[in-house]
């Protein structure tokens, strides 16, 4: 398990601001109304307004009507994130009455901006085009016709080119929308991605966990059953041989709960060093000794080669599990390991004569599975059925050049 990142502002961005979470919300809750940027925005839009007004003589000066207004189209933004659509033409509307009545030009079109931005990143792209397109038609009309009926007296019609100005700048709100809508849907996509990261190295974690354990009490717990079944079988007629038995059990559960706690401690301290090696082929002779004290002969062919630490353990666990299953299905006693290594692969045999004593000879439990995914984790494959002269055959290929999953 990977260890968790140091959290701070360098974190955040790559994921999105927090509050983009907040405005995401179809259905905020009152305590969760923008009123902050809200706030702001309008003692920017009435401040910047009454600027404005000294700079344009020409215009109406401001007046209550007109805050009465520049009020309406930032106070709207309270419900951006509840009612986008409405917001967006509602301020559009009350920017195009404010204009239209002839005051000054200035900061109005930031809520306008903003009420189009909040219908954009929830959805709403064409709404929010639409009231940036009614609010330039309705102005064009206004600056090239009605000009002669509505304040200020003595207004001129607006030239081509200026409202081709305006029109820029609206293109220029739509642009930033879009780029903002962009990088939004890309950090919900790059979260998206890191949550389903996370799952999938939980699920694969799970089941290499759930393989380790299997493996471990599934050889164990088949020596323990035989030698507990020769030690009561003679325990009258061959104490000697009962203690034997009984010494044998001793030491396959002592190793057992001995691995049994690497794997527990792997996940109460993640990312901690084990407390012991990881098993590897260098521990078969330790394999031949238990499945010998569990009635099978094991006949070994081949060196063992020297592989990285998670082929080594693959393999070691792919010959425990075979050799478990011959002890628990297989009415044969003897058994054979075979390896053949040319450099690229390793080829590994485990053979037995069979007759297969259980319906499930077959293997399609948890341990040929397992068994499956551990070498399919490093690029190799597994085979494994009945041979063509009886008994049954594991063939594990595993790359001599493996990748190692983290």
């Amino acid at each position: 398990m990977e260890e968790q990142r140091e959290r701070g502002p360098a974190h955040w961005w790559p994921q999105g601001p927090p509050w983009w979470n907040r405005s995401a919300d179809p259905e905020p809750r009152l305590d969760r109304l923008p009123w902050r940027s809200t706030v702001l925005l309008t003692v920017f839009v009435l401040g910047g307004s009454n600027f404005a007004a000294h700079a344009q003589p020409h215009r109406e000066q401001l007046d209550g009507y007109a805050r009465v207004l520049l009020l309406v189209a930032s106070v709207l933004l309270l419900w951006r994130h509840r009612h986008p659509v409405a917001v967006a033409f509602g301020t559009a509307a009350a920017t195009l009455v404010y204009l239209s009545a002839g005051y000054p030009y200035g900061p109005v079109f930031l809520a306008v901006a903003v009420g189009c931005l909040g219908a954009v990143v929830t959805g709403h792209r064409r709404a929010a085009w639409s009231a940036l397109g009614l609010l330039w038609a309705g102005h064009a009309l206004v600056a090239l016709w009605l000009y002669r009926w509505l304040p200020p007296r003595g207004d001129r019609a607006a030239t081509v080119g200026q409202e081709i100005v305006v029109a820029t700048w609206m293109l220029v709100i739509v642009a930033l929308c879009e780029v903002v809508r962009v990088r939004r849907e890309q950090w919900a996509r790059e979260r998206a991605d890191r949550a389903q990261a996370a799952r999938r190295r939980a699920d694969e974690e799970r089941l290499r966990i759930a393989r380790e354990l299997h493996d471990v009490l599934a050889h164990s717990i088949s020596v323990i059953n035989v030698q507990a079944g020769m030690g009561l079988a003679l325990l009258d007629s061959d104490p000697e041989q009962a203690r034997a038995a009984l010494t044998t059990i001793k030491a396959a559960s002592k190793e057992a709960l001995g691995e049994v706690r690497q794997v527990l401690d792997t996940l109460r301290a993640p990312g901690a060093a084990p407390r012991a090696p990881a098993p590897g082929l260098d521990r078969l002779p330790e394999l031949v000794e238990q499945a010998a004290a569990a009635g099978l002969t094991v006949d070994v062919q081949g060196e063992p080669p020297q592989l990285p630490p998670g082929a080594d353990l693959a393999a070691f666990r792919i010959v425990q599990e075979a050799l478990t299953n011959v002890v628990r299905h297989s009415g044969s006693r003897h058994a054979r390991v075979r390896f053949d290594h040319d450099g690229t692969a390793l080829r590994l045999w485990i053979d037995d004569d069979g007759p297969a004593t259980g319906a499930d000879a077959g293997g399609s439990g948890n341990g040929l599975a397992g068994m499956r995914e551990r070498a399919a984790a490093l690029g190799g494959t597994i085979e494994a059925g009945p041979r063509p002269g009886g008994g049954f055959r594991v063939l594990a290929v595993l790359p001599a050049h493996t990748r190692e999953v983290q």
